[in-house]
C-alpha cells in the first residue's frame, strides 16, 4: 500500500469529492485501503481519549478509554456499514452489495483522524464532536454514491442507521455501567 496515496485518497474523502467515491464504490482493490483509514481513524480516537482520560483521570481511564475509543470506532464501521446497506437496499431501493458500502464508507471515516486531538483542554471535545459530524456527511455522500440513490434518502438511510448504531452503543454503555457499579456494591468500592 502506498501511504502518499493514502493520503491523498484520505484528503480526497475528507473533501467529499463525489467523482472520488464513485470509483472507490467499484474498486475492489481499495478494500485493505478503506479498512487502513478506519484503523488509522480508531487509533487517533483511542489515543485522543487515552490521553483525554490520563489527564483527567489517571492511567488506568486512559487506558480504559483508548480501549474504548478503538473498540468504538472499529465495532461502529461495521454496525453502520451492515446497518446502511440492509436499510439502503430493502427500504430505500439501492444499488449496492457489502463491499461497496464497506469501501466507501471506509473512507468516509478519514476527517475522524482529527479525534487525536480530543484531549485539548477546552476545544477537544469541539474538535472531535465535529470530526463526527463530518464524517457522518462523507458517509452520506459515500452512501449516496455507493447505493446509487438520492441524497434524500442517503439522508434518511444514514441518519436512522446511525441512530440505530447509537442506540445499541447507549444500551451495552448503560449495561457496562451498570454492571460496573453492580461490581463496585459486590466488593464495597
Amino acid at each position: 500500500m502506498n501511504t502518499d496515496s493514502l493520503i491523498q485518497n484520505m484528503i480526497k474523502a475528507a473533501k467529499l469529492d463525489v467523482n472520488f467515491f464513485n470509483e472507490v464504490e467499484h474498486d475492489e482493490s481499495k478494500n485493505q485501503e478503506a479498512l487502513t483509514v478506519v484503523i488509522i481513524a480508531a487509533i487517533a480516537s483511542a489515543l485522543g481519549n487515552g490521553i483525554l482520560g490520563v489527564f483527567g483521570h489517571g492511567v488506568i481511564s486512559g487506558l480504559i478509554g483508548a480501549i474504548f475509543g478503538l473498540v468504538m470506532v472499529l465495532v461502529g464501521y461495521y454496525l453502520w456499514s451492515y446497518l446502511t446497506f440492509y436499510i439502503g437496499t430493502k427500504l430505500f431501493g439501492g444499488e449496492a452489495d457489502v463491499g461497496e458500502v464497506l469501501r466507501t464508507f471506509g473512507y468516509s471515516y478519514s476527517p475522524q483522524v482529527l479525534s487525536i486531538l480530543a484531549f485539548i483542554p477546552c476545544i477537544g471535545w469541539a474538535i472531535a464532536f465535529a470530526a463526527g459530524i463530518w464524517s457522518l456527511v462523507a458517509g452520506i455522500v459515500a452512501l449516496r454514491e455507493a447505493m446509487d440513490f438520492d441524497t434524500g434518502k442517503a439522508i434518511l438511510t444514514a441518519l436512522i442507521s446511525w441512530i440505530v448504531v447509537w442506540v445499541i452503543f447507549g444500551i451495552i454503555a448503560v449495561a457496562l455501567g451498570m454492571g460496573g457499579m453492580g461490581m463496585g456494591a459486590m466488593f464495597g468500592r
